[in-house]
């Protein structure tokens, strides 16, 4: 399986009390992504799987909070999450 095959993963965490935008807080590929979307099943968080997402948010670092330019492509992840809120 090459790098292009891999599964990705990139998890955001937001906390409006400290922050204004989200950051990164894991990514991966292969094994650190599967760990990655098992620890989110576990938790019953939700998984927003969009490849170009993926792409944007897989080049941030760690810890790195989103910059302003993606601000509008993460605020479709929260409108999911707003989505699927609504229908528990």
């Amino acid at each position: 399986m090459n790098e292009n095959t891999k599964k990705r993963a990139v998890a955001l965490k937001y906390d409006s009390k400290n922050s204004e935008a989200p950051k990164v807080v894991g990514k991966g590929a292969g094994f650190v992504a599967e760990e990655i979307l098992k620890r989110a099943k576990e938790h019953q968080i939700p998984i927003q799987e969009d490849p170009t997402l993926i792409e944007l948010l897989g080049q941030l670092e760690i810890n790195q909070t989103i910059p302003p330019e993606l601000y509008e492509v993460v605020a479709e992840v929260f409108a999911f999450l707003y989505r699927i809120d609504r229908n528990l």
